[in-house]
């Protein structure tokens, strides 16, 4: 018996076996296939179904390329031949962001079970029918392989415009922009612009900036919290959702030195209120050589007030001179008189003319209105500049 024709520079490594007339039959079969396999996908997947009419046109247009495909694949000897531009380049970039990689593969896993069924009955014979049938299986697997390499591709596209997109919200964030443009863009990246946030800024780690925001990723997805993270110059900031302190390890994605976090807010536009007090506490934290780390930004605020913060000084005016200035009681004296007394019970009540528990009573209503302690040394001088800018501004405005 004769030997068939093979096409000219065949590989026998791909088809072994396999005649050119076979190869012509099953080019003109790749329409007819393309249409079968679109057909039993629309019958077997639901969610195709409801894919807009031109997300499917493209679908067919890819199916047929793919088992065109096969014949040049198959008939190409050498790497020349590159599945994933032949086959996936007809499509456009929207159907890899429109069809997942899942249900790529469930796609891709009838085209081929329509081929496995319908081509090896146009070989010539038996011995060819399977030479083909094992052909498509190699092919089958390059297929694979070249869907999983266009979606990597496009993951490390999208991955960087996010992280452009990131570093850019951050950015906005730390300057105060525009509310509107912040909320678009963070809804870009699927960001609640809603939500509550807290900012956390310090030092940026040595190394990579991308490993730095990479790294703050790497930590939110196991903290269970959205996160953001930009670089500002030598400074790393992270926008965390949720109004909860970030806890501990969170000091570890910054470099040497101190870690502020700002008070929580709604929304971005609470974030950028946070992240300018973040900011502003890390501008003076060297203040406070033993602080926590991280400290928050408002235990901070008299070293702010220092360092010429006038949203601190405000702070310190309303939430805590203004509630002790119009308390009924005279806290405002007790207050001076412990400060006289050097933090003593017994002289600051002997000062009052009132008995010592007198004042641990006062003391304690001072605590409840302003949060602060006045028994602890730090909120002691957080409440003694308090009364300080409150009775200038008193003065000033009385003048």
């Amino acid at each position: 018996m004769t030997s068939t024709p093979r096409v000219p520079g065949v590989n026998a490594a791909r088809a072994p076996g396999v005649s050119a007339a076979t190869f012509r039959r099953v080019e003109r079969a790749a329409g007819g296939l393309a249409t079968r396999s679109v057909a039993l996908m629309d019958e077997r997947l639901p969610w195709f179904r409801v894919l807009p009419a031109e997300q499917r046109s493209w679908v067919t247009l890819v199916a047929q390329a793919g088992i065109s495909g096969y014949v040049v694949w198959a008939t190409t000897p050498g790497p020349e031949y590159r599945i994933t531009g032949e086959v996936f380049g007809t499509a456009p970039r929207d159907l890899v962001r429109a069809v997942s990689l899942r249900r790529t593969v469930e796609l891709v896993r009838i085209a081929i079970a329509v081929a496995e069924e319908q081509l090896p009955a146009l070989a010539a014979d038996q011995p060819e029918s399977v030479a083909l049938r094992d052909s498509l299986l190699r092919y089958s697997r390059e297929v694979a392989f070249a869907a999983a390499s266009v979606y990597a591709a496009a993951a490390e596209t999208r991955g960087a415009w996010d992280a452009r997109v990131e570093a850019g919200v951050v950015d906005g964030v730390v300057r105060g922009e525009d509310i509107g443009a912040l909320s678009s863009r963070a809804a870009a990246l699927d960001w609640d612009p809603s939500a509550d946030t807290i900012v956390v800024a310090g030092a940026a780690p040595p190394g990579d900036r991308a490993e730095a925001v990479a790294a703050v990723a790497e930590w939110a997805a196991a903290a269970g919290r959205a996160a953001m993270a930009g670089v500002q110059g030598d400074r790393l900031v992270l926008v965390l959702s949720g109004s909860d302190p970030p806890g501990c390890g969170v000091e570890a994605l910054f470099g040497d030195g101190p870690v502020v976090q700002g008070r929580p807010g709604g929304g971005l536009r609470g974030a950028v209120i946070s992240a300018a007090d973040a900011l502003a506490g890390l501008d003076v934290a060297a203040g406070w050589p033993d602080a926590p780390r991280p400290v928050e930004a408002d235990d901070l605020l008299a070293e702010r007030v220092l360092g010429g913060d006038a949203r601190a000084a405000e702070r310190l005016r309303t939430v805590i001179y203004g509630p002790l200035a119009a308390a009924p009681t005279s806290l405002l004296p007790t207050l001076d008189a412990y400060l006289e007394a050097g933090g003593a019970f017994e002289p600051a009540a002997r000062r009052l003319f009132v008995h010592p528990n007198t004042v641990r009573y006062r003391l304690r209503r001072i605590t409840e209105l302003t949060g602060r302690d006045p028994t602890e040394p730090r909120d002691l001088l957080i409440l003694q500049t308090a009364v300080i800018l409150g009775r200038l501004s008193s003065a000033t405005s009385t003048a």
